[in-house]
């Protein structure tokens, strides 16, 4: 069976979106989506974009094969796909995720393309994350990798730990050991913060089932709200979120509310694969 895909890509995260109505009731499994990400036997890609377009939902399958609950930089190529399918400059939509619905504003969507995402409101309860503990981890103290450090959990509906302390290229040891580590009972995207001045930081992502990335939308969204959180960021003020593949604009809301996260997202081609 011939299935046509949509390559696209957001700072350098990229996704094959492939319709949910193509698949005509036909699954999509994980060791076909590990095999179509494959960069040197396959098409290459950090995940699989299943897309509903009729009823929009997104649902991710990663370059591993897993499946996470959400992809912040996935949904915003979802809400532009949706915009050129419907030949519209500009879109409002709403994309249901196993994390939930997300309001999306899609702005040039047949030229250059911006996308504003409402995330879900963050959790930093450790049964949302989840996390082995019986109280939030604000700046948390976890002795791994023969080093002490200072973690922060936070539930984007995805989990995430997040550390503002400067460890340099010790990260690439640290990331794994952190992710394995049984705090976090079903894995997780470990942030590394570093530059940080209150209105901008540098981020380096070790995301759970696809390694390191050149950027991680919900990874942007928890590290900013970790650093609302400690005291290092203001709610409401825009914080420049600058990754290897290029910066994300985040603003954190009042408590209980959403995050907004804005950022590029662009089409790359389209191809056909087999089923």
């Amino acid at each position: 069976m011939a299935l046509p895909f949509y390559k696209y890509e957001g700072l350098g995260n990229d996704f094959l979106i492939v319709e949910r109505e193509a698949l005509g009731g036909a699954q999509l499994s994980a060791e076909r989506a590990i095999a179509l990400c494959d960069r040197h036997r396959g098409v290459g890609g950090d995940g699989v974009l299943i897309l509903d377009v009729e009823s929009p939902r997104m649902d991710v399958i990663n370059s591993d094969g897993s499946v996470p609950e959400m992809c912040g930089n996935g949904i915003r190529c979802a809400a532009l796909h949706l915009a050129r399918r419907a030949g519209e400059s500009a879109l409002e939509v709403s994309i249901d995720t196993l994390a939930g619905p997300h309001a999306c504003l899609v702005v040039n969507g047949v030229g250059a393309e911006s996308v504003a995402v409402q995330m879900a409101p963050p959790s930093l309860m450790p049964r949302d994350i989840p996390l082995s503990s019986k109280e939030p981890w604000l700046d948390h103290p976890l002795a791994v990798g023969g080093q002490t450090l200072r973690l922060s959990g936070v539930s984007m509906g995805n989990p995430h730990a997040v550390t503002f302390d400067d460890v340099g290229d010790a990260r690439f040891e640290l990331g794994p050991a952190i992710q394995s580590d049984p705090h976090f009972p079903e894995g997780v995207n470990v942030g590394f913060v570093s530059e940080l001045d209150g209105s901008s930081m540098r981020l380096d992502v070790l995301e759970r089932g696809a390694g390191w990335t050149q950027a991680c939308g919900t990874g942007a969204c928890a590290a900013a709200v970790a650093a609302v959180e400690t005291g290092r960021a203001q709610r409401q003020e825009p914080i420049s979120v600058r990754l290897p593949g290029g910066t994300l604009i985040i603003t954190v809301g009042a408590p209980g509310e959403t995050v907004l996260m804005q950022g590029p997202a662009r089409f790359v081609f389209l191809g056909e694969t087999e089923l």
